[in-house]
């Protein structure tokens, strides 16, 4: 994926540029599905669970995306977040088709550009909250002291200032999901994307992990993807839809 002059990322909802007297042109959306196909095979049935299922996301707006269980919304999540591929259409990220590119670079894009929260946090239990934190910088190849000054800000953002050392087995349910909402934003993503990501936790702790995503939303310019059965999480969304029979419909 292409990015700015001396391989940096292009600022974020920065605004295009047009010839002189002319508007500028539009930034394309950060996210895109057109025509988004997935069917799978069972039994010798053909399943087809999106049929021609289309999307655009901005940046700094969320879209909540609402289903009956097994409606394919957590596929639709996975094809958008590069972690599937579908069966038709294409995605794309800021006018760039995701499955045209190499696996390393889509393996690139994804630790760059997106932020993935699921439903159970997956934090690593030897290590601690600020390690976990710091570990997607570690791997993009930040020096140790480099990625844990800048995850500490992240988890104090989230109010764990008095959590950076303990491990997620001393962490409460809503606090380990706030070290992996910490987690997902350190790599300064341009897409949020997540699943059922208040799921596990009680009406406080869902409704403070709601509120820190409507938040982080607007603070990083993001743009958001939520899947969720929560109508609290939904309503605070900016769009609302449906997945039924393969496709969005307003919700």
């Amino acid at each position: 994926m292409s990015k700015g002059e001396g391989g940096g990322k292009a600022p974020k909802g920065a605004p295009g540029t047009g010839a002189p007297g002319k508007p500028p042109a539009k930034d394309p959306p950060v996210l895109e599905a057109r025509g988004l196909g997935k069917r799978f095979k069972s039994g010798g049935e053909e399943l087809v669970i999106l049929d021609g299922l289309d999307l655009s996301v901005q940046a700094g707006s969320s879209v909540a995306i609402l289903g009956a269980s097994g409606s394919g919304k957590s596929t639709l999540l996975y094809i958008l977040g590069g972690l599937d591929r579908p069966s038709g259409g294409t995605v794309l990220s800021r006018g760039e088709e995701l499955f045209s590119m190499g696996e390393p670079e889509l393996a690139r894009w994804r630790m760059t550009e997106v932020g993935f929260v699921f439903q159970f946090h997956h934090l690593l239990p030897e290590f601690t909250a600020l390690e976990n934190v710091a570990m997607p910088m570690r791997l993009s190849g930040a020096s140790e002291s480099e990625a844990l000054a800048k995850a500490r800000p992240l988890l104090e953002r989230v109010g764990l200032k008095d959590r950076l050392g303990h491990r997620p087995g001393l962490l409460s349910g809503g606090e380990q999901q706030r070290v992996a909402l910490a987690r997902a934003i350190s790599m300064d993503p341009s897409v949020l994307l997540a699943d059922e990501p208040t799921g596990n936790l009680d009406q406080k702790n869902a409704r403070m992990v709601n509120e820190l995503i409507i938040e982080l939303v607007k603070e990083k310019s993001l743009a958001a993807l939520v899947v969720t059965h929560n109508a609290s999480l939904a309503g605070l969304l900016d769009l609302r839809l449906t997945l039924s029979e393969g496709k969005l419909k307003a919700a």
